[in-house]
């Protein structure tokens, strides 16, 4: 097949970011032709140069529009309209594919790709990373209720038009079936993560963490995320204060965003928090081994509770359970799984508890990381996901 792909958000390992259509790509490329429209937003933030900025086999075509978790709402709807206009023309002048695959968000993405596999008498397939124009809507992007439900519209008629849908959770799955789709043109692809990275983490190297930042003998609780508005940093800060007396746990949050000045400010007034800059791929996986717990935080709007964060994968997979703030699939999962605690979204109180007791309770936590390790190896390879997206696709070009 010849597959093109739509992604604004496209990064590869060097980023600080998860990096599931990188992979996805390069196992794809061995066995089908792959082109791909992407912005180079991400080039800008790149931290190493280890990485091929596309995988081998796989054929860019690059917009060149910036991108960046700080910018308004302004610029993010500059940013989008001018990627739609140029991947539009991108896509329409590639060598005709079988089928065009579009990554979310932004809306705008798909409604690309819907214009321009209609142009071309081809397939669609709608990769769901975010609930769009839920989460704009629901954050208060979005206050012109004409314009709301304008989306709206748009949303439900590119779900329709899509020969595939492809969600990163069950959740975002039952609100489109909520929608009137039919389930069986929906599959849940988890967000998932990358085993062989994990696998490729030594102790030596964790070992080399501790000491690089006097951690002996200190239990470490973990963030690496983004510092943004949708992330409930407000409520993780309050936690970390209330804590700042408790010599025994170090706090480390990793990456950027909208909320990073605040947070070099509280790291001068606390002893116990610890801002590294954002790491590559690769890198975040030794923090995630070196913590003891990893908290997965978001505000409580109904539309996070669908979300699939990439930071819960990572943290299970090296076998570090997680404690989740969303009241949906994340809290059913940790809790069937035995992976995991959770606690409603911006109690900074319930969390410090929640951080205290795990703590507390070695061997249970011990267990929790190990159960964690179990069902990643079981339903979080990206190596096996992506078969699933292979067959979707194949079934949708049929």
């Amino acid at each position: 097949m010849h597959i093109a792909i739509l992604n604004q958000h496209h990064h590869n390992p060097d980023c600080p970011a998860t990096c599931r259509h990188y992979t996805f790509m390069e196992a794809l490329a061995k066995r089908h032709q792959i082109s791909l429209v992407a912005s180079d937003g991400w080039r800008r933030i790149r931290i190493t140069d280890k990485y091929g900025w596309v995988p081998e086999g796989v054929e860019l075509h690059e917009c060149v529009e910036p991108y960046a978790n700080k910018m308004g709402v302004r610029k993010r709807l500059k940013s989008f309209a001018g990627f739609a206009a140029c991947a539009f023309k991108k896509a329409m002048q590639l060598q005709k594919p079988d089928i065009f695959w579009a990554v979310s968000t932004p809306l705008s993405t798909p409604w690309v790709a819907s214009q321009a596999a209609k142009f071309r008498n081809v397939p669609w397939v709608f990769e769901v990373q975010d609930l769009w124009p839920s989460f704009p809507i629901q954050m208060g992007a979005v206050q012109n209720t004409w314009l709301q439900q304008r989306l709206y519209r748009m949303e439900k008629r590119l779900y329709e038009s899509a020969s595939h849908i492809i969600t990163l959770s069950p959740d975002m799955t039952e609100h489109i079936i909520g929608l009137g789709i039919p389930q069986g043109k929906i599959t849940t692809n988890y967000n998932g993560t990358d085993l062989e990275m994990v696998d490729a983490v030594t102790e030596e190297e964790v070992e080399a963490l501790r000491v690089q930042y006097n951690l002996q003998g200190k239990q470490v609780v973990l963030y690496a995320g983004t510092y943004g508005r949708a992330n409930s940093m407000q409520a993780l800060m309050q936690t970390i204060e209330q804590m700042a007396a408790d010599t025994s746990i170090t706090f480390i949050l990793t990456g950027n965003g909208y909320y990073e000045k605040q947070l070099k400010e509280l790291a001068q007034r606390v002893p116990n928090l610890l801002l590294l800059p954002p790491q590559p791929r690769p890198e975040v996986f030794r923090l995630f081994k070196l913590a003891a717990v990893s908290v997965v935080t978001f505000n409580d709007l109904p539309v996070l509770a669908t979300n699939s964060p990439a930071k819960l994968y990572d943290s299970l997979a090296c076998g570090t359970p997680a404690i989740v703030t969303n009241p949906g699939w994340t809290k059913r999962f940790v809790e069937e799984h035995g992976c995991g605690w959770y606690v409603p979204a911006e109690q900074p109180e319930a969390l410090a508890q929640t951080i205290q007791s795990a703590l507390s309770q070695q061997q249970e936590l011990l267990a929790a990381g190990a159960r964690g390790i179990a069902v990643s190896r079981r339903l979080f390879d990206r190596q096996q996901l992506v078969l699933q997206v292979e067959e979707v696709l194949k079934r949708a070009v049929q």
